[in-house]
């Protein structure tokens, strides 16, 4: 099988349904977007699902320089692959020019939902934020993060398309990261008290694999529960139990 055509409420899980049929890693595919999900109220994901289609790309076995066939020359401009619209350059790519890319794509898709937005880039030794700012984020950021998840998926999808070696870009809105810890943190903290005052388990609702490592680091040295996470993705949940 080298295609596959999946369906989710998000792209991001549409996709990663797809991966699971032809059983590889993201990297071996290139994805196209046959359909967006609808948006319901403030951005929410999933009054339609999302479509995609994944293609395996080729494997290319190493060949020596005496032994290798002569190759039909092509332009590294002329060769591109379509990744939801967004077309691919395969190589010579620096990572500003992707992350370059990357801004253009989210000001791009904000602009459908007719926001006016500016991109910042902000690198730190963990990781590349790609800051949005302007009027009325509250759209682009979605119930709990769900648009704004979606699009930082789609963002990293162009990102590495552009660029010759792994980029993984964290988006980022009106500091809502921060701020969606910062209440995860506390949230995990109440539901651990509540666990050792009823010695009963709290099963959390489904959160994102980011969310639910957040609940685990915070109570990770916690001297009286422990967590699990239980299910299958998007109803991946955190389980909270006595030791």
């Amino acid at each position: 099988m080298s295609k596959a055509v999946a369906t989710g409420k998000t792209i991001e899980e549409a996709v990663e349904r797809g991966l699971t049929e032809l059983k590889v890693n993201k990297d071996r595919v290139t994805v196209n977007v046959l359909e967006q999900p609808s948006r319901g109220f403030l951005g929410l994901i999933g009054v339609k699902a999302a479509k995609v289609e994944l293609t395996l790309l080729p494997e290319i076995a190493p060949l020596s320089a005496a032994s290798s066939p002569s190759l039909p020359q092509q332009s590294t401009r002329e060769s591109k692959q379509e990744v939801g619209g967004v077309p691919r350059q395969d190589s010579g790519h620096p990572a500003e020019e992707a992350y370059q890319e990357a801004i253009n794509f989210i000001v791009d898709v904000a602009k459908s939902m007719g926001l006016i937005v500016e991109v910042e880039i902000v690198h730190t030794k963990e990781s590349t934020t790609l800051q949005i700012s302007g009027p009325d984020l509250g759209l682009l950021i979605g119930r709990r993060g769900q648009t704004l998840d979606a699009l930082q998926y789609l963002a990293n999808i162009v990102a590495n398309r552009y660029s010759d070696s792994f980029i993984r870009l964290v988006l980022d809105a009106e500091n809502f990261r921060d701020r969606r810890k910062k209440t995860l943190e506390e949230l995990a903290d109440r539901l651990a008290g509540r666990v050792v005052r009823t010695r009963k388990e709290v099963v959390l609702e489904p959160m994102s694999p980011q969310e639910r490592k957040i609940i685990h680091s915070r109570l990770q040295d916690h001297r009286q529960v422990n967590t699990l996470s239980k299910g299958e993705d998007p109803n991946r949940r955190v389980v909270i139990t006595l030791k």
